[in-house]
């Protein structure tokens, strides 16, 4: 089938079956008019479909939904910046920022910049780790967190200045950030048929709090001058605008709202909502003081637009701590039919006493709100924020005892609901999951959950305390989780000998250095040795220093791996026999 074929098609189906995406940069992102069933059913694409699969495979092409494509776009990554990718399995996102890192005029050589991929759960990841090796990048760090607690591998005080004059990080700071948030998917209701009969009016109001942790601790990784995308696949603006302007109050002066109205002109958005309600089981509310007083400790004050302080959310999470311990419902779910009969305006059944609706003093209009039939897809909502200086002490919220356990009785529940989500993207996409995995995620326990809070603690009290010289407290702290239960170590690999014979016999030359740039994964005799750039060895070195608080599931790509003899004549033999050639050796 040439590629002639598929535009003649466009007689049969009515429109073009293969076209680029207008407001893809490059024509690097191409549209196909098919679905699946007509791939598999017509025999003149079978050939094509395979085709796809293959490129797929070897990593030319990823297969993703079109408005996914989106947030990482307006990032605007430039070459040797640093990019942390939050949440970011199934890995699409990722794999299309390290296509950008690798974008370079002079050809063969590496990249200066980096990119770490971070998710919660081991399942996830070693999804994430799939999807991304296909790049084949020594630029990649895949690390295992809660992102609302990601570590910033501070120096202490007398450290930073020894290594000041070695031009080497002190901190891990970076220039990009992707905080692609878990959310409540009703943005691919179009795609996930499931999410009808799942979908209720709660879930966007129990993943909010998580959804503002997640993405503060990105502004506090976040460099001055550095830019932060947020995202949802989800049209409640208690997950969207409602999340920003608590982001904008908590900050104040130090980041900023973009407007990027000019950037992407040919992508259709809507600007972002400045007033809106808020549902709880069937009544929608204006502002908080409306809300019952047993549904307030559920009901936050930064869900609203008119919402001024955040102290007021403070004495509402110590309540919560109260009514969680008598096992005082959070709240009773709603389904789509069930909202066909509410009335958001100031009739029906609101539960309102105010005239009007409030609205937000925030520039939220500069955020985009993307719908499914301006450009036939998906539904996202982004924002993009620029740190503009460092958070002071006052504006850093400190991780309350409140909120870890408003957050470790709602995270189960979460991670149920934003299962649906991840599997979808995976079968969809690449088809990378096996029964057995997709059994594993459907049934995941919250015993890795349980791990990840060794390090719950937050990392900027951490910070202060070095500075403060509180040495003793610090080190016992990192020799404590020295080391992470079930990953293996990262090693520098530092065998002379061995390097030396590997360079001689491959004829690697002198330009292409090894020194520093090889680690492996084994305490004994490493069998695979991996290839890292110069920025993630720095950021190795930055891990050791501080006691390793960095959980890395994976990291470079593997270069040498160490194969017993007989390994070899098995493989040699069957090449051979392959061939129809007679085995030499047994």
């Amino acid at each position: 089938m040439t590629s002639g074929d598929l535009w003649r098609m466009s007689d049969e189906y009515g429109e073009y079956a293969l076209s680029p995406l207008p407001w893809y940069p490059g024509n690097l992102a191409w549209h196909l008019n098919l679905s699946r069933k007509q791939l598999r059913k017509n025999p003149a694409l079978e050939s094509f479909h395979e085709f796809l699969k293959h490129e797929s495979e070897v990593g030319n092409i990823t297969r993703q939904e079109a408005v996914s494509m989106v947030p990482p776009l307006f990032l605007n990554v430039q070459a040797g910046q640093h990019i942390l990718d939050m949440c970011a399995a199934p890995g699409s996102k990722t794999f299309q920022l390290l296509e950008m890192i690798h974008q370079s005029k002079e050809p063969g050589l590496l990249p200066t910049a980096l990119v770490i991929a971070n998710d919660l759960k081991v399942q996830r990841c070693d999804v994430l780790i799939h999807n991304t090796k296909r790049m084949c990048t020594a630029n990649l760090i895949v690390t295992n967190h809660e992102a609302q607690s990601f570590p910033s591998c501070s120096l202490a005080k007398d450290d930073s200045e020894t290594y000041k004059d070695h031009c080497k990080p002190q901190r891990l700071e970076f220039d990009r950030v992707l905080c692609d948030v878990p959310c409540s998917g009703d943005g691919t209701l179009r795609k996930s048929h499931d999410l009808w009969r799942k979908w209720s009016s709660s879930m966007g109001n129990e993943f909010h709090l998580l959804q503002v942790d997640i993405a503060m601790r990105g502004i506090a990784l976040l460099k001055v001058g550095g830019r932060m995308v947020y995202s949802t696949c989800s049209m409640n603006p208690v997950e969207n605008e409602a999340v920003v302007a608590e982001l904008l109050r908590r900050s104040g002066s130090s980041v900023e709202l973009l407007d990027v109205s000019g950037e992407l002109r040919e992508l259709v958005r809507r600007p972002g909502l400045n007033t809106w309600k808020v549902n709880d089981r069937g009544s929608w509310f204006q502002t908080h003081e409306d809300v019952p007083d047993s549904r307030k400790n559920v009901i936050l004050p930064s869900m609203f637009p008119s919402s001024t302080s955040i102290h007021e959310s403070h004495t509402v999470y110590s309540s919560f701590a109260v009514n969680s311990e008598c096992n005082v419902p959070l709240s009773r779910n709603f389904n789509i039919e069930d909202t066909n009969n509410f009335n958001c305006d100031t009739g029906g059944i609101s539960s309102s006493n105010s005239t009007q609706s409030l609205g937000s003093k925030f520039p939220l209009y500069r955020c985009m709100r993307i719908v499914p039939h301006d450009q036939d897809g998906g539904a996202f909502f982004i924002a993009v924020i620029r740190k503009l200086s460092p958070l002071n002490e006052n504006q850093v919220i400190k991780v309350r005892k409140t909120e870890n356990l408003l957050l470790k009785n709602r995270t189960v529940k979460l991670q149920e609901q934003c299962q649906h989500r991840i599997v979808s993207e995976v079968l969809d996409d690449n088809k990378l999951l096996d029964e057995q995995k997709k059994l594993s995620l459907a049934n995941q326990t919250s015993k890795d959950h349980n791990l990840i809070e060794v390090q719950m603690a937050s990392d900027d009290v951490e910070y202060s305390q070095t500075e403060s010289g509180d040495r003793s407290h610090r080190t016992n702290k990192l020799d404590y989780r020295h080391r992470w239960k079930g990953i293996d170590p990262v090693l520098f690999f530092k065998d002379e000998a061995v390097i030396k014979n590997i360079v001689s016999f491959f004829g690697i030359e002198e330009s292409f250095s090894l020194e520093g740039r090889l680690v492996t994964r084994s305490t004994d005799n490493a069998r695979r040795i991996y290839y890292i750039s110069k920025s993630v060895r720095d950021i190795l070195e930055l891990n050791v220093q501080v006691g390793e608080q960095i959980k890395i599931a994976s990291l470079g790509v593997k270069m040498f791996v160490s194969v017993p003899i007989r390994q070899i004549l098995i493989y040699f033999n069957d090449y051979m026999h392959f061939h129809g050639k007679s085995a030499y050796f047994l």
